[in-house]
């Protein structure tokens, strides 16, 4: 049986503050093109991965996570997408295109299938469904261009000038900001929503968060995502206007992408023609090269990549 090289991204061990280079090596394995006689695994080419914040605290050991840490000396893993070479699988034949959850490697043979979804059309490229497409669909740049289409008046926050006139400019939000340079930004946001905010999508946390609840409306709702500002941080910051929740009667909802797998179709007959129409844009950041993805993923928490980091 035929054996090929596999190049792989290994986690080296548990992260205090900011991830580097040095905290994940690559090396090379070698493995069967073939998955194993009578199981239901599936052999898979890696094509795209999927850098995402979330990632960040699997890098350190705790028992909470909703999704495990990493194991040091293992596999990265994550969202990507992939080509079938082999299947012991009925819903999966050789040759089809999916994306979920893999390794950070070349090839990877999965066992488990439960998170990998078949990628119905081709007309639009294929690392889409690992961005707008799939798990982080609605997050950063698209949740604003949604709210756009459902007539809302959207205001972006992001860390350049040449994201904030991104936001502007090509995603269409009504007005943006530059929060590193906002020194108060609670006057900020009173200057961008002189009569309070519905909603807030944070993917933030921290003192966004905290300045953001006295802003909001009374009945305003915020959808909590993620919290970027957090994930380096060995000890998370604090709230301090949680009393506005009760004042405003603020709805707060936490979201996992797992628990709404269901509405996926749903959501693909929705965005697809908005993708096609040109109501919405999308933008990447692609690094070439297995060995570049530590670097890629390590640029997120410093804002180096401008769109989807692929």
């Amino acid at each position: 049986m035929a054996e090929v090289s596999n190049k792989q991204v290994i986690f080296k061990d548990y992260v205090s503050g900011f991830p580097t280079d040095a905290d994940m090596y690559m090396t090379t394995s070698t493995m069967s093109l073939k998955v194993p006689e009578g199981s239901q695994a599936v052999l898979v080419k890696n094509l795209y991965l999927s850098c995402d914040p979330y990632m960040r605290a699997r890098m350190t050991y705790t028992h909470t996570s909703y999704i495990g840490s990493f194991k040091p000396g293992s596999v990265l893993n994550g969202f990507g997408v992939a080509k079938v070479l082999d299947s012991g699988h009925p819903n999966f034949s050789k040759g089809d295109l999916i994306w979920g959850f893999t390794g950070w490697e070349e090839y990877t043979l999965m066992t488990s299938t439960e998170t990998l979804f078949k990628i119905p059309t081709t007309d639009v490229p294929l690392s889409y469904y690992i961005g707008i497409l799939g798990m982080p669909g609605a997050v950063g740049q698209l949740v604003g261009q949604f709210a756009k289409l459902l007539g809302c008046y959207v205001v972006g926050s992001a860390g350049t000038k040449e994201k904030v006139d991104l936001l502007k400019d090509k995603f269409g939000f009504d007005d943006a900001f530059n929060y590193k340079e906002e020194p108060d930004l609670a006057s900020c946001l009173k200057r961008y929503f002189p009569e309070g905010i519905d909603i807030y999508f944070d993917n933030v946390g921290g003192e966004m968060l905290d300045a953001v609840l006295p802003r909001m409306r009374s009945h305003g709702r915020i959808a909590v995502c993620g919290m970027i500002s957090q994930y380096n941080m060995e000890k998370p910051e604090g709230l301090c206007n949680l009393i506005s929740i009760i004042i405003k009667q603020v709805k707060i909802q936490g979201f996992l992408v797992r628990s709404y797998y269901h509405l996926y179709p749903k959501y693909m007959e929705m965005v697809l023609p908005h993708i096609k129409e040109g109501k919405i844009v999308y933008v990447e950041d692609t690094v070439e090269g297995l060995e570049n993805a530590p670097q890629a993923l390590i640029g997120l928490f410093s804002g180096a990549n401008v769109g989807k980091q692929v």
